[in-house]
């Protein structure tokens, strides 16, 4: 199901840096998110949900910019 809040996201093992590219256009990372963490969202019925339950307040986060 498409979720109505993230376009879609990536994790960067390496990094652990999690980036998520929203509806509207923002992009953001969120940073140390466990690898666990994103398998979990990957399989998450609701991105938005999972987002704003498991990671918002959790994990550092950086703006990266809107996309082109």
């Amino acid at each position: 199901m498409p979720s109505s809040v993230v376009r879609y996201f990536r994790y960067d093992a390496g990094a652990r840096r999690l980036r998520v590219h929203f509806v509207s256009g923002d992009i953001y990372d969120y940073i140390e998110v466990p690898l666990q963490v994103y398998e979990s969202m990957k399989k998450s019925g609701s991105k938005g949900t999972f987002l704003n339950t498991r990671i918002k307040g959790k994990y550092a986060f950086e703006k990266v910019g809107p996309e082109n």
